[in-house]
């Protein structure tokens, strides 16, 4: 069996964040826990320096960005897991450092982005209510105000002469909107196609300024555009089926690199304008935030898969070697048994065919199952690194991780299919999960249980209380469990997706009051464990508290853990051991016993 306090302390390159290149190309800064906190790191990517730390002491460090010039450092640092990043600026020749916001007691998104000239940093903020751009001196000073685009502000880039900013934002539905903002005073425009608003994300300025590369689902599937920044006009280079994201420019501006995913599966594709696109790969694996070196002879992109952690590599361009620069899996786990998950689809209650990661450990069946429900709901499981996923299937538990409607990765109707449905549809096809593994003889029906965090923790209890029959136990991770208190208790940007998502408070309680297991909680019939972080600002704790006290009350069997240093991710390495093994302990009562 595959230890899981072992797996757990595997540390691993932060992927969502990014990494960044110096001006010169010779270090590479980046994010990584081998001591069990996030600290920045540097390194060289052509791999013939050791990993070095920059940073020590408390709170998660991310988003590391150097300075135009190369001597200087911007990063974020997250202290107690409530999402209140502070700005830091670290001068790299003697180590000293600025509190950009010292006394902020705002939200703030970690991506920020240096001015041309070294002066200013642009970033994102709530101190208003909704996140807003603001500037703000490198050295430190008063912030100020620049653009409010009527949606919560997500990503900021500025661009290479100075003059513009791009600014992605949350816009309606599950759209994002790139808007290109003048500094100069003169009005902002959004990128639009035959005068509409179009999902437009990931923009990525030309060297010479007057281009965005952006992806977008606007024709149903992620394609990447080219914006041409004075006219407006945009030339798609993509076309047909799968996600194009994350499109980065060579230094000379002839050629993108991006990301193509198909299903659960990423290739690296460099594709020179004008010309054929090339496909690269380590082996089926999820590939992440892949950028240029200055140089334009090698591309650095994160990967993993569920036997490989996140770490960086590297691509040279001339004859395609790839080279691995970090190295987080130690060596003693190097030839363990991990097992690689298949991709399936099942039928949902519907009959429509539901995709799914299944885990199918060797032994003869029927075997103990868990369903894994990821979180967003705008999001997907990929062939990645999972730690507790790896430990349940060495278990000889069968592991089937849906990607229930509402899931990215298989098109915008897909995406889409559980607006205004959330807690129905979604719920409907994680029980038919559960049909399925008993109907082909894989898992025993009286010891499934079901497990999620975030929106996995609330479709967790969603499964429980419409589907009580199906499931030994459940246990949620920071979830919520009522869409009222939830809705009113979080931030404005969360808010604002509640209504573009799920409607209205008032006007549609009805239905927010159905998909709220907090009020069906005596359907309840398992065990239920709800494990939470104090300091959560997405999922807030008030709704677990009453839950637990409910069923305590029912008589229903009920386990409530907190975390009180933590907020929505677990930072801290002993807190995410201790919630991990609680939850696989807790599942194993019921699916393990004789």
């Amino acid at each position: 069996m595959l230890d899981l306090g072992t797996l757990l302390r595997v540390p691993y390159v932060e992927t969502e964040m990014g990494f960044n290149l110096s001006p010169n190309g010779d270090r590479l800064a980046f994010s990584w826990n081998p001591s069990g906190n996030w600290e920045l790191f540097e390194t060289s990517p052509r791999g013939r320096m050791k990993p070095v730390p920059l940073t020590q002491g408390p709170g998660g460090k991310f988003q590391p960005l150097y300075a135009p010039d190369g001597t200087r450092l911007a990063y974020a640092v997250d202290y107690e897991g409530g999402e209140q990043y502070h700005i830091f600026v670290r001068n790299l020749a003697d180590g000293r450092e600025v509190d950009l916001t010292p006394e902020d007691d705002a939200s703030a998104h970690p991506f920020f982005a240096w001015s041309p000239d070294g002066e200013q940093i642009a970033f994102l903020s709530d101190r208003r209510g909704q996140f807003d751009v603001y500037l703000i001196p490198a050295g430190g000073g008063e912030a100020r105000l620049v653009f409010d685009a009527g949606f919560p502000a997500w990503k900021v880039r500025w661009s290479p002469a100075g003059g513009w900013l791009a600014v992605e934002v949350e816009a309606s539905g599950q759209d994002y909107a790139t808007f290109v903002v003048p500094l100069d005073g003169s009005p902002e425009r959004r990128i639009e196609m035959g005068g509409a608003p179009i999902d437009a994300r990931d923009a990525a300025w030309s060297p010479d300024g007057e281009r965005l590369a952006f992806c977008s689902n606007a024709d149903g599937h992620y394609q990447i555009g080219l914006y041409d920044v004075r006219s407006g006009a945009i030339d798609w280079l993509t076309r047909g089926e799968g996600r194009k994201s994350h499109p980065a420019w060579s230094p000379d501006g002839s050629s993108l690199v991006y990301i193509l995913t198909r299903g659960t599966v990423s290739w690296l594709i460099l594709h020179p304008l004008g010309g054929e696109e090339q496909r690269f790969q380590i082996e089926p694996g999820s590939i992440y935030i892949p950028r240029f070196t200055p140089d334009g002879r090698q591309v650095i992109f994160a990967f993993d898969n569920p036997r490989h952690p996140p770490d960086l590599w590297a691509l040279t361009i001339a004859d395609g070697e790839l080279a691995q620069l970090t190295h987080s899996l130690p060596s003693h786990l190097a030839q363990a048994d991990f097992c690689m998950p298949e991709e399936i689809t099942y039928p949902g209650m519907d009959g429509v065919p539901v995709p799914a990661l299944l885990y199918r450990p060797p032994g003869p069946g029927p075997q103990p199952a868990a369903l894994v429900i990821h979180g967003g709901p705008n999001w997907h499981f990929e062939m990645s690194w999972y730690p507790l996923k790896a430990h349940m299937a060495s278990r000889g538990w069968i592991v089937l991780a849906p990607n229930y409607r509402g899931s990215t990765g298989y098109g915008r109707g897909w995406q889409y299919a559980s607006q205004f449905d959330y807690g129905g549809v979604d719920t409907d096809d994680i029980a038919a999960g559960a049909h399925y593994l008993v109907r082909e003889g894989l898992a025993d029906p009286g010891r499934i249980g079901v497990t999620g965090r975030s929106h996995g923790g609330y479709l967790t209890a969603s499964c429980l209380t419409r589907y009580p029959d199906l499931w030994a136990a459940g246990a949620a991770v920071v979830p919520f469990l009522n869409w009222f208190s939830n809705h009113f208790d979080v931030r404005s940007d969360l808010r604002h997706w509640d209504r573009e998502n799920f409607g209205d408070p008032v006007r549609d309680a009805e239905l927010w009051r159905e998909r709220s297991p907090s009020f069906f909680l005596d359907q309840i019939q398992s065990p239920l464990q709800l494990i939470c972080g104090r300091q959560d600002v997405r999922c807030p704790i008030s709704d677990s508290i009453e839950a637990h006290a409910t069923l305590t009350d029912l008589g229903r069997e009920s386990e409530l853990i907190i975390y009180e240093d933590e907020g929505h991710a677990f930072l801290k390495v002993e807190n995410v051991l201790d919630s991990e093994l609680r939850r696989v302990a807790f599942l194993a009562q019921a699916l393990e016993r004789e």
